[in-house]
């Protein structure tokens, strides 16, 4: 007797951070409604696309898992002729699926939803409402929980004085304080933490506020500190400040520190705060990224009560922010945005060789400059060889450069400007700590599987199970160590990959000469340009980003 053939499906799953839910057991009970939903239709699960970590706010194609599916609706080899969805809040948010489902219907691949009861049916009104209120309803959950969470921090630092997180201040380090209050996180060994004052820095704290009222200005202060021979915030914390040199003190390390009211034992919230804005304006459907904004003083949080030993008392750091405002050079915590009045089509992407610091741009009788000037800003007390002033003309450079890149892709030299690329990328050689995190991810995967199987033979579900939490934590950590090691590390790109964004890159710099500064400007933003000045030489090195370098000296007319 012949058996009636299975219809493939392909499912989708997302669930958002691993602290909030386990990945495995999210996709297991949203495999568990998917089967239950086409099993009786006599389908079975052919792939599977799973986003872990993913917001449900990112639209399908900036997901890793959601772009993969629906890269495959248009493989006509796909091997699946329909789509299940097990949890569509989890799926679709806001108008995601009226964004969506046109793919799927140009395609002709069904998407199945338990909620309708099989596949919708794209020209049924019913099914569209639901499916939106789907959608709304996801939007609507999030946003309660982020102002839950923003609730209960600003209640737990006003009240409570909590630490929630995030780098100490200079002049403090952590401590434990005793068990989580939160009784799962007590139970997984998770510690309350909070300030406590750095044996080694708490006295420059201490310094900076006592030279600041007795007249000293915030450059001389940094000057100061940095002949002696006192470590800034960066060089002191160098695992969480690689992004910067760390050579020396900078006026603007002092200033921050005068700002910050921790020092008088309170802790502060909301300092910062996270705005979602359009990643394209001319394509709203690609969604919104998070850009991080300074809050004005007036929004911070700040605990009532003392929380920790302060490093100054509430009247020194009033007469600081006095002064500072008689000064003007105060901003009481805000960080303002000084406007341009002339454009810089290099704007922060000329870099000095002898301090590798980016060069401010200047208008001189009516022509554009870029200048390092040392030691002014930066304070580097003659610990480094450099001019006291270093200046680049903008127009010296931008004609040679265009002809360059103009040069270099055009149809007579695309293909060894490829292959260039192509050979200058770093070969990928797995680090220890990413061979050991893998292996760590193996151990866990084999330990859980012996649990299951213990548990499955009838042991004791309370022991068991603790062993498999346990497991799952350390699992977590590894695969967060390898997260890291592996978005830190560049990735070589294939032949086929960089041809792709060359030849889009081909059109853009034939109209670099004409282009207005502004769109010039955005145009090497988008080919990842740094400029680094030789002062000594007058000569510019050269480099264009697409996960790969690509380097060419070219001579300018300079000056020292």
């Amino acid at each position: 007797m012949n058996t009636p053939q299975q219809r493939p499906f392909a499912f989708y799953g997302r669930v958002s951070t691993e602290d909030n839910q386990d990945p495995e057991s999210s996709r297991g009970w949203q495999l568990t409604r998917a089967h239950a939903l086409i099993q009786p239709h006599g389908g079975h699960i052919a792939a599977e696309f799973f986003d872990v970590g993913q917001s449900r706010s990112l639209p399908w194609q900036r997901r890793t898992q959601a772009s993969l599916l629906l890269a495959a609706l248009r493989n006509p080899s796909r091997g699946f002729s329909a789509v299940v969805v097990g949890e569509p809040h989890r799926a679709f948010y806001g108008n995601q699926f009226g964004l969506t489902v046109p793919l799927f219907t140009h395609y002709g691949v069904e998407l199945w939803v338990p909620e309708i009861g099989g596949p919708i049916d794209p020209d049924n009104e019913a099914h569209e409402l639901v499916m939106s209120v789907f959608g709304g309803m996801s939007k609507g959950e999030r946003n309660r929980i982020k102002l839950r969470v923003r609730t209960a921090m600003a209640a737990q630092t006003l009240l409570e004085g909590r630490y929630l997180g995030g780098r100490p201040p200079y002049g403090y380090t952590l401590r434990d304080l005793g068990p989580h209050p939160n009784p799962a996180k007590a139970a997984d060994g998770k510690q309350l933490r909070g300030l406590t004052p750095d044996k080694q820095t708490a006295p420059i704290v201490q310094r900076i506020f006592t030279e600041f009222l007795a007249g000293n200005g915030i450059f001389t202060i940094a000057e100061g500190l940095t002949a002696d021979h006192h470590p800034c915030p960066s060089a002191h914390d160098r695992a969480r400040n690689r992004h910067r040199s760390g050579i020396a003190w900078s006026k603007s390390a002092v200033r921050v520190i005068l700002t910050n009211p921790r020092y008088t034992g309170r802790q502060v919230w909301n300092k910062q705060r996270t705005d979602e804005v359009l990643l394209d304006v001319d394509d709203v459907a690609m969604g919104h990224t998070g850009v991080l904004r300074w809050n004005p003083t007036n929004k911070w949080i700040i605990s009532k009560e003392i929380t920790h030993e302060p490093l100054i008392d509430d009247t020194t750091f009033e007469q600081a922010q006095a002064l500072l405002q008689r000064r003007g050079r105060g901003t009481g915590g805000q960080h303002v945005k000084h406007r341009t009045r002339n454009p810089y089509i290099f704007r922060g992407r000329i870099h000095c060789a002898a301090c590798d610091r980016r060069m401010q741009g200047q208008y001189n009788h009516g022509a554009a400059y870029y200048r390092c000037r040392f030691p002014q800003e930066y304070a580097l007390a003659n610990q480094i060889e450099h001019p006291r002033n270093v200046y680049l003309r903008e127009d010296t450079l931008t004609d040679t450069l265009d002809t360059w890149l103009a040069s270099a892709f055009t149809p007579h030299h695309i293909e060894k400007t490829i292959t260039a690329i192509t050979d200058a990328q770093p070969a990928e050689h797995p680090t220890a700590l990413t061979t050991a995190a893998e292996a760590i991810i193996a151990e866990c995967d084999a330990k859980l599987e012996r649990y299951r199987a213990t548990l499955d033979a009838g042991a004791d579900p309370t022991v068991v199970t603790a062993w498999i939490t346990q497991t799952q934590a350390e699992r977590t950590r590894a695969e967060a160590d390898l997260h890291a090691q592996t978005h830190t590390t560049p990735k070589r790109m294939s032949r086929t990959e960089i041809t792709s964004l060359v030849q889009a890159l081909g059109d853009i710099v034939t109209v670099l000469r004409d282009a207005d500064p502004a769109d010039k400007a955005e145009v090497y933003r988008q080919l990842g340009l740094r400029l680094t000045y030789y002062p000594e030489t007058e000569t510019v090195r050269t480099e264009i980003d697409l996960n790969a370098h690509r380097g060419v000296l070219v001579r300018v007319r300079g000056g020292t």
